[in-house]
């Protein structure tokens, strides 16, 4: 049996429990002792600040030997988790209620108890997850149907908050009840965590939920999560890394869309200066986000591309020349520009005066680029110089482009998968031509093929991979090889 201590900050709410309480200094001071029993600690004090007095008892109870609640990984987790919002989707959870609104304040979870048992499962694995003597929890709660709000039902996806707090911050009721769950959870033999895979390296995925049309969608986010744990790894899903952060890990999967000037290269190229294995390193993104080097680079590489040219004005005599040389209509591009966006066409010379203005304002330089029909586009998945898959992309019905933005309104063509085998050899011996100009990272090369004549249009370093899609052909093996790459990459660093 195990010898049970209490630490808190104020042991007088205690006074009348045959629990066994002390502060902070008396544990500090007092423990360990020599030939003591199997010991184990709840650690009521404030672990919110790093480094704190809460914070350090958990450390101490480690370094002693004894079993602690929360564990020291416990309270970096929570602070992450609220750092960085993790935990967007846990699971999805139906529950019964009596009026229109389920819950006016964040659910109270002691010891993974609840008092409204309409949440006690959400609140176990809550405590499973991170456990912690009191979590306060705000479910993610979703009504959108009409069905939902006349049956009395709401639908819960996970937390949107989740986060410790210290006795001392509980109500005068709330520490009554939470006194009585801790005297039954004393008494109670403490289960050990879920135990994970031994893994080799840590790596942080980088995303961003509030995007509209991210690289990956999320159930291709939970495949890399299961891709990377298999070649060795431990990922972890952000939404947000500070540099301090991200010195605690091997590798960085950036499937945020990228920019140069953006958060994203920022922390791109502090993981190289860290030493950290990082897909899109700067170089990449550098050369793909801007169009200007592209089209440069295609031509000094002789990588067969479209007929383009920069212009830096909307005069007539541009414009004429323009029409002259290329015809129209016209494919106008901003230098930075990604899922067609900044992409236009110019069917007449005053549409194309006019939108040059336009983009000229944004830009000094625009990039005006023959116009090439074709029904689909080819995307070459690339990475470390060799195709891994081949998708084609239809146009969106009634447009030009694979992708059509209007307004908030986003709609993309179909698409075929297939075997890197099967796409026509000029059409892979562009993409890796073109992928070499970029690097050896992972790339989107977006082909047109018109009868044997190819055109690279440009290299994507954030390609899309999406559930059901670029995955359709080679499903997890997809996920792996991408991982598999990390690996490697680390392996050869002797890391």
């Amino acid at each position: 049996m195990h010898n049970t201590l209490i630490v808190t900050d104020d042991v007088t709410p205690f006074c009348n429990t045959a629990l066994t309480v002390l502060t902070f200094q008396d544990y500090l001071a007092e423990f360990p002792k020599l030939n003591e029993p199997k010991t184990r600690v709840i650690n009521l004090c404030d672990t919110s600040r790093y480094l704190s007095e809460g914070y350090y008892c958990s450390l101490l109870a480690q370094a002693r030997n004894h079993l602690v609640l929360p564990a020291v990984n416990t309270i970096n987790d929570l602070r992450m988790a609220e750092e960085k919002s993790i935990d967007r989707i846990v699971f999805s959870l139906s529950v019964q209620q009596d009026n229109a609104e389920v819950l006016d304040e964040p659910l109270l979870v002691l010891f993974g108890e609840v008092k409204d048992q309409r949440f006690k499962r959400l609140a176990r694995q809550a405590f499973e997850k991170y456990p912690c003597p009191v979590l306060e929890l705000t479910p993610t709660i979703t009504q959108t149907t009409a069905s939902a709000k006349t049956s009395g039902k709401v639908q819960i996806e996970g937390f949107a908050s989740v986060h410790a707090k210290a006795f001392k911050d509980l109500t005068a009721k709330q520490q009554v009840r939470f006194i009585e769950q801790l005297e039954i959870h004393t008494k109670i033999s403490w289960r050990a965590g879920k135990s994970s895979k031994k893994t080799r390296w840590d790596m942080a995925i980088l995303i961003n939920p509030e995007e509209a049309t991210p690289p990956s969608d999320e159930k291709a986010i939970k495949q890399f999560v299961k891709a990377a744990e298999k070649v060795g790894f431990r990922a972890d899903v952000v939404s947000r890394l500070s540099r301090e952060e991200l010195g605690h890990y091997d590798a960085l999967f950036i499937r945020e869309t990228t920019a140069i000037d953006h958060h994203t290269y920022r922390l791109a190229r502090a993981a190289e200066r860290e030493g950290i294995v990082v897909m899109d390193d700067t170089q990449s993104i550098l050369r793909c986000c801007n169009k200007v080097f592209l089209q440069d680079a295609f031509a000094y590489q002789k990588v067969p591309a479209p007929k383009a040219t920069f212009v830096s004005s909307a005069t007539d005599e541009v414009c004429d020349k323009l029409i002259a040389d290329f015809g129209l209509p016209l494919v106008l591009k901003l230098p930075e520009s990604s899922f067609s966006r900044g992409v236009h066409k110019a069917e007449s010379k005053d549409a194309l005066k006019q939108r040059l203005t336009d983009m000229l304002a944004e830009s000094a330089l625009v990039l005006v680029q023959e116009y090439i029909f074709t029904e689909f586009d080819w995307r070459i998945g690339v990475l470390g110089g060799k195709p891994i898959y081949a998708c084609q992309y239809f146009m969106v019905r009634n447009h030009w482009q694979i992708y059509n933005h209007q307004g908030d309104r986003f709609s993309s063509g179909g698409f075929t998968t297939m075997p890197t085998f099967e796409v026509p050899k000029p059409v892979l011996q562009a993409a890796i031509k073109a992928a070499k100009v970029v690097g050896d990272g992972l790339y989107g090369v977006d082909i047109k093929q018109t009868n044997n004549a190819v055109y690279v249009i440009e290299v994507n370093d954030n390609p899309s991979i999406d559930a059901g899609v670029e995955d359709k052909y080679l499903g997890r093996e997809l996920y792996e090889l991408i991982m598999q790459e990390f690996a490697d990459r680390l392996e050869r660093r002797g890391r």
